[in-house]
């Protein structure tokens, strides 16, 4: 059963999952300072009062981490004003692109085939192991902007749940975040109005959205704990340790993660 986070984050129109990561505890008793990072899905569909509100906030960066693929399928991020945009894909468009399109329009046999017994749950899996080891030098350049003068940053990528996800949590392992509170941020993406609308095409939408379709497409919008602990698993097994994963992975020095906690914690 997927946990149901309660949250009292204001809802934004037409951005989904939005928060400030303020607040989360660290090793040495220190706290994520509130205003400097956030966290979201994509900003394409932003409202006139949504931008308002990003505006706001005194964003210095937006990192969108989204493909091609995902831009094309949901449109480029509204412009907001004095921000600077970078986007670094976390995940190569040409990979699974067969496969999500068979998420959105395949019939329920196809959906089986490539989702039941685990297969769905897999996926995200491997996905995440793959993004730690594989993205190293994006997650290098996220963490040395955001100690040059990235703040207040915004990360997103399309429904803000893995690829922001993981970049968060990086981030938080950086300045030495609590491991638990980490998780336990990762999980609020599972409240319902955080969620990522699923999209699925057909004439019959009780056939493109019945229970068993939805059943089994839950592993890949879910935030599950056994994914996001695949990615910390996968920074022991190939590093030794995060403080080692930072340093030679990430090729952070002790002066840069310095920095790093003096632009975020409190």
């Amino acid at each position: 059963m997927t946990q149901q986070i309660p949250s009292t984050e204001p809802e934004l129109a037409a951005v989904r999952n939005f928060r400030d990561v303020g607040g989360m505890p660290t090793v040495d008793g220190r706290r994520v300072r509130y205003g400097v990072l956030f966290r979201s899905g994509h900003l394409a569909h932003a409202t006139e009062d949504d931008a308002a509100f990003l505006s706001s906030l005194g964003l210095h960066t937006v990192f969108d981490f989204r493909n091609e693929a995902d831009q094309k399928l949901e449109g480029m991020d509204v412009e907001l004003a004095g921000v600077r945009n970078v986007n670094l894909p976390l995940s190569d468009p040409a990979d699974g692109v067969e496969f999500w399109k068979m998420v959105r329009d395949g019939e329920l046999d196809q959906l089986r085939e490539i989702l039941s017994d685990g297969k769905g749950a897999n996926r995200m899996i491997s996905s995440y192991r793959r993004i730690i080891k594989e993205r190293t030098a994006e997650h290098s350049q996220v963490l040395r902007s955001l100690a040059e003068d990235s703040v207040p940053a915004l990360m997103h990528c399309a429904a803000g749940k893995d690829r922001a996800g993981l970049s968060i949590a990086v981030t938080l392992l950086a300045v030495g975040a609590e491991r638990e509170a980490i998780v336990a941020d990762y999980l609020e993406s599972n409240a319902k109005h955080r969620r990522y609308k699923v999209r699925r095409s057909g004439d019959d939408v009780a056939t493109a959205y019945s229970p068993e379709v939805m059943e089994l497409l839950s592993p890949l919008f879910d935030a599950r704990v056994e994914y996001l602990t695949a990615a910390f698993e996968t920074i022991e097994e190939t590093w030794g340790s995060v403080d080692a994963y930072l340093e030679q992975g990430l090729g952070l020095t002790p002066e840069i993660r310095e920095r790093l906690r003096e632009r975020l914690l409190d």
